[in-house]
Parts: C-alpha cells; structure tokens; sequence
C-alpha cells in the first residue's frame, strides 16, 4: 500500500503528530501504520454534562459540611461516534459512575469538606512510563501509584497531594510521605475555579493522560449573587485535552525516547491528533441566543490553546482566572490557555445572526514562535455552537446583564516584597533532543531552597533560559505576573548561567533590557498558573497568605511535608522541573 498520500492527508486534517518534535520520514510511517486513528468527522457527538457531586449538604437550609469518598477507576470511555470504546482511568463515587472528565465538585466558600480518596486501578498502568525518571516505585512492584492534588487550592501541606504521598490499590504500598487517605478542603478563598488531578512523582504525565482530572468549583452564593450571572445550565465547564487513539480506540503513548539511551520512554511533550471537550472528539453544543458562561480548563499535557470565536465579530468577556474574579469583565477576541490554566468567560450569542460558531485554536505546539501551526487542520478547531435560530425570550427582570464590577482584589506591589529570589529554568540536550529540564540547576531531591514566610509576599523574577514557554505553578501560594523582559545576549547568558546558576555573577542587570511587555488585561488578578515566555525574566509578585483577603492562613503551612512549585507541562514536570517549597514561621 502506498502511504505516502496518506501521510500527506494526515498532515493536512489532523496536523503533525509528533509528541516533541516532527520525526524523520521512516519514523512517521511507522508511526501512521502503527498507531493512528482514522480521521473523525467533526460536530457528531453533543457535548457532554459533566456530572456534579456537592461538596455539602442543607440542615434547616443552612450548608453544612460533609465526608466525600472518590475512587479512581479503571473503566471504558466513548470518545467519538466512530471510534470503539477506550479504556481510560477516571474519578467517581462508583465504578459504574467514574467518567472522563471526573465528576466536577462543587464546593462553598467557608464550608469545609473532606474527600477520602481510594484507589481501585489495576495492578499495571495502560500507559507505559519510564523507570529512569524520578518515579513513584511501589516496594512491591505492582500497582498503580496516584495522590491526588486540588490545583489552586489553600490548604494544609498534608492536604495538598505531596508528590511521594502516594498509594496504590487498598494501600498495599504507600509513598514515603503518606500519612492518610483523606484530606480536608476548607475552602476559605474566594469563590472560583479549580481542579482535582493526579499529582504522583514521575506519573503525573500518564496518570493524567490516562483520565485522572476533573473540575472543583468553590461558589459563594451571597456575593455572586449579586452579579446576576449565567447560571444553571447556562453555567458550563469546558475541560479541554488533546490526545492521540490507536485504531482499537486505546490512547497512545510512544513506548520510546527520543534518546532512549537516557530515557527509554520519556519524551518533552505529549501532543495529541484530536482535540477533545469533556470527553468528546470535537463536540457540538446547541445553544440559546442569549449569555453563557463558560469555566474554560485547559487539562492538556502540553498543548497551549489560543481561542477565538469564528466570524471575529463575537469576544470573550472574561470574568476570572484560575480561582480568582476580575475586577471587572474585560472584552477580548481572543485567550491563551497555557497547561493547567482556567479562564472564566461570558459569551453573548444573542450577539450574532449566525446559526453556527466555532471555538478555534490558534496556538502552535510546541508553543514557541518555532512552533507547528494548527491554521488549516483540525487541531485549529476545538467545538462548536449551534444557535437556536428562534430566540428565547427571558424576563427583563431575570435576564443575565453583565456587571460592571467584579471583585477588586488587593493590588500586586512589589513593594511590599520582604525577599526576592531568581528562578531559572533550564534544559539540557543530547543528539539534539532534550534529555531533562531543571529549576536552578537542582534536582527535586536537592535540599529545598525556597523557603517562604508564611503570610509574606516575595518577588520572583523567573528566568526562562528554555526555548519554550513554561506554566509555572506555584502550590498554596496565588500570584500576578507584573511584566516579561526580554533577555539579550541569551546565548552567552544561559552558557554563564549553566556553569554558575548565579544570576548576579553572570549580570542579569546588563541581560534583563530588552523589551518590556505586560500581562493582557484578562490575566490581572490573583492566579495560581502564570505563562513564562522563553529567552525572557517574568516578575511575579507573590502571596504567601489568602490574597483575595490578605489573610493568613487557617493551618499550619510551615508542616510538613511541604509544598512545591513546577513547570505545569506534565511531561516536564516528571523529569524533573519541579522543586519543593518550605514555608517557615
């Protein structure tokens, strides 16, 4: 059979399908007659409800707190009307419940909840994973290691899913830092987005892929109330992921490095072939002519999303980020999703004549201005909105009008910065592939370094020594990106800087002058992901305490065993670009 027209289309429908980088000829056909599903027809499939669990329950109408048990499941997933059933990891209250996306848990602000969480997967993973990062390992050497982290959540460093907290099935082996199966949420920020995933050393990557993600949203009634916002089943979370299908429908994972000598299996970054949505290949939504909210979540392994709205005509109002509102709507055409980032957004289909929308990607991959273009494929399309071409008539008095004003949140100061510190991200090479990627040149096991006062603000200028743009995540602390400036001179800077790892030796001062850019108006808030462009120092000012209330916190953060800070691209967060973070009195 002659491939080479089907590679062609390939390229052309379903864009390139390297996990780091386009392989050479021979690689990519073995790779299509291997691996590949066939193209899928777009729009098929409705986008699926995710399903809720309450983070409470009503005594005399008043909210109380409750005792929730998840499990992590091994079960089957439908992705698309044409493909055959898959076999995926996936949170619920029941096997029978699990579902990919995880069900969404929705909490209130200031009620406490407790979540136990059992692990009921298989003795060996569906995914292959490589044995030579640093890796979760179970002494008995079956099971699947998971702990489970709440994103953005404030809570109690035994509560946050430490990365060695881990444990396999009925706990036959545990990580070294396990002390318990459940964990307490108090959930004294402010109302906002979050999510629950894994978070298990060396695993982080797979556990993901494989389905270990689902949306936790912290409401507070009383103030959002007062906004007049879409709810109900206006109220949608879009959890967006990319993957890669076999033709039996299993998801795909290249079994080897890029230099397999190093790493047998471990590559720089997963990109997958078909863009999904709560669990759907490309999904459709009908919809109303009328607001929608949508609490947009970027689940992906290292894929950015630039969004639009197709005509150009229809923006964005952009009410929140990560687990903060604005302080007021911002209209914007378009939104950069970076990995691990949540945009909350108003849509105003009543805006519009047409009786078809898409949501498009825009975002090269990787997300460097080198990267693969998406224009012209499939990957350049996310889903798509039917508009009811009868208009549905609402009340005056119930209509969703938007706001004005939000929440003004405490201003970002450098100011008020008791310490400042650098941080540099590097990355190292052989035979033209990455082999590692670090923070400060240290390892994750290297004595921790960072050691914030609990309830102080510090200043991070973070040094993008890499060639990609990186998510940086900060646990338990919340954070706004002040400016990005460009390096000059890289080369010799990063060659100075890989020797020494001393910013000041090496003159960040005489490096740090080039252009000055700042963070789009919809990211200026309070955020737990913030992007670092490459060849670039991003300041952050940094919060160790409640900055929606300038509180300390309502725990002992300075327990251990700690918190960390990482690169939120999976695969380089497993190997090994994340650092442990100790917070002190």
């Amino acid at each position: 059979m002659d491939l080479l027209p089907s590679i062609l289309l390939l390229l052309v429908i379903g864009g390139a399908f390297a996990e780091d980088s386009t392989p050479a000829l021979p690689e990519l056909i073995e790779q299509v007659v291997e691996r590949l599903q066939a193209p899928l027809t777009l729009y098929v499939d409705e986008l699926p409800s995710i399903p809720k669990i309450y983070g409470y329950s009503l005594f005399d109408s008043r909210p109380t707190p409750v005792n929730l048990t998840i499990g992590m499941y091994q079960t089957t997933w439908k992705f698309h009307r044409d493909m055959p059933n898959t076999t995926v990891f996936a949170f619920g209250t029941t096997a029978a419940a699990a579902s990919f996306p995880g069900p969404t848990i929705e909490a209130l602000r200031a009620v406490p909840l407790w979540v136990t969480w059992e692990n009921h997967l298989p003795s060996t993973h569906i995914l292959p994973w490589d044995p030579t990062i640093h890796v979760a390992r179970p002494r008995h050497g079956a099971g699947v290691p998971t702990v489970v982290h709440l994103h953005g959540g404030v809570v109690a460093p035994a509560d946050d899913g430490y990365a060695d907290a881990w444990f396999t099935s009925g706990f036959a082996d545990t990580g070294p830092n396990w002390t318990k199966p459940n964990y307490l949420y108090p959930n004294v920020q402010g109302a906002g987005n979050l999510m629950y995933h894994d978070h298990t050393f060396g695993l982080t990557r797979v556990n993901i892929l494989a389905g270990l993600v689902g949306a936790y949203i912290i409401r507070d009634p009383v103030r959002e109330g007062r906004y007049n916002l879409p709810n109900g089943s206006f109220d949608l979370e879009l959890l967006i992921a990319d993957r890669i299908f076999a033709t039996d429908g299993s998801i795909y994972m290249n079994a080897t490095g890029r230099v397999p000598e190093v790493h047998p299996q471990w590559r720089a970054e997963y990109f997958g072939q078909v863009i999904t949505v709560n669990g759907k290949a490309w999904p459709y939504l009908t919809v109303r002519r009328r607001r929608y909210r949508f609490r947009i979540m970027n689940v992906s392994n290292a894929r950015y999303y630039n969004l639009t709205l197709s005509g150009g005509r229809l923006p964005f109002f952009v009410i929140g980020s990560d687990g903060s509102y604005l302080a007021r709507p911002v209209a914007t055409r378009s939104i950069l999703l970076s990995v691990a980032e949540i945009f909350d957004v108003i849509v105003d289909f009543s805006a519009t004549n047409a009786t078809e929308i898409e949501l498009l990607n825009h975002a090269p991959y990787p997300y460097r201005p080198t990267g693969t273009a998406v224009e012209g494929t499939d990957l350049g399309r996310v889903m798509k909105f039917v508009i009811r071409q009868t208009p549905t008539r609402i009340p005056a008095n119930r209509a969703p009008i938007l706001p004005t004003s939000l929440i003004d949140y405490a201003t970002a100061i450098e100011d008020e910065a008791t310490t400042t510190r650098y941080i540099a991200f590097y990355e190292y090479f052989r035979s033209g592939h990455i082999t590692h990627l670090l923070i400060n040149g240290k390892n994750v096991t290297d004595p921790v370094t960072e050691t914030p006062k609990t309830g102080s603000t510090e200043v991070w200028h973070v040094i993008n020594l890499t060639g990609d743009d990186h998510p940086l995540h900060i646990h338990v602390a919340t954070f706004q990106a002040v400016r990005t400036t460009e390096l000059v001179d890289v080369g010799n800077f990063t060659a100075c800087m890989q020797r020494l790892s001393d910013p000041a030796a090496c003159d960040i001062a005489a490096h740090a002058v080039g252009s000055v850019t700042y963070p789009p108006e919809y990211e200026r808030t309070w955020k737990n992901v913030a992007k670092m462009p490459p060849s670039t120092m991003t300041t952050i000012v940094a919060k160790f305490r409640i900055a929606e209330t300038d509180q300390a916190f309502p725990f002992d953060a300075t327990a251990e065993p700690g918190y960390f800070y990482h690169c939120h691209i999976l695969d380089h967060e497993d190997n090994v670009m994340i650092r442990p973070l100790k917070l002190i009195p």
